[in-house]
């Protein structure tokens, strides 16, 4: 399998076109290889089937051009961090061999964002050590960068994303089981008001760089600088 440049982990089928849809369709228009990996199927969430998500997350993987989209299937609101599933995640990140892999941001009102942020830490650590043996060659990780699902913090950078904005929405409205209020749906954050908190979030980043709409992240690792008129 072809490496990727950008690995994107979430915890359910939606969380990373929330948080960084934009960013990810900026980046294969410009023809970098992306991929995501969800760890769990979704399937306590209020609306919807199993089967639904899965389809939906195929027709959302096409509008923003992904190269690859896999599955752990670990149980929702069950994502542990143990010796098992940080090998599962070890292998993953050393199949594809990114050079950044982004996660939800550690703290986050559902258990579920927070427990995949430490379960893929582990792993991108793990995953670069030649002695943590699994099937797969020890691969180092670049960049960590972390995604917003529900917050609103105060980002180290910023992502224009103006240009293919429409693409993020279409992506998420592909969950139409969790975003599009139908007759026999049971009303919930996601398909009340949560589409209209992301662009507005989106949009309050944007104009914080002088553009429509930006995606932000957490940048942990310190950046290193020779020429400071060239910030």
């Amino acid at each position: 399998m072809d490496k990727v440049e950008i690995l994107a982990f979430g915890a359910h089928p939606d969380d990373v076109e929330i948080g960084m849809g934009g960013t990810i369709a900026k980046h294969t228009s410009l023809g970098y290889k992306t991929a995501i990996v969800d760890l769990t199927r979704g399937e306590l969430s209020t609306n919807g089937t199993v089967e639904q998500r899965l389809r939906e997350a195929e027709i959302s993987s096409k509008i923003l051009g992904l190269y690859r989209r896999d599955n752990l299937g670990l149980q929702d609101r069950n994502i542990t961090v143990n010796p098992t599933n940080i090998r599962l995640v070890v292998d993953v990140i050393r199949k594809f061999k990114p050079d950044i892999v982004a996660m939800p941001y550690w703290e986050d009102p559902h258990p579920d964002h927070e427990n995949c942020a430490r379960l893929v830490k582990e792993a991108v650590f793990s995953a670069g050590l030649i002695k943590f043996k699994t099937e797969y060659e020890s691969h180092k990780v670049k960049q960590i960068l972390y995604y917003f699902i529900n917050e609103t913090l105060e980002p180290s950078f910023l992502v224009d994303v103006s240009r293919v904005y429409d693409r993020k929405i279409q992506a998420i409205y592909a969950y139409e089981s969790q975003f599009i209020k139908k007759t026999g749906s049971i009303k919930t954050a996601l398909n009340d008001y949560f589409v209209k908190f992301i662009k507005n979030r989106d949009g309050y980043f944007g104009s914080r760089i002088a553009t429509d709409y930006a995606e932000g992240f957490i940048y942990k690792k310190p950046r290193k600088v020779d020429d400071l008129t060239k910030l």
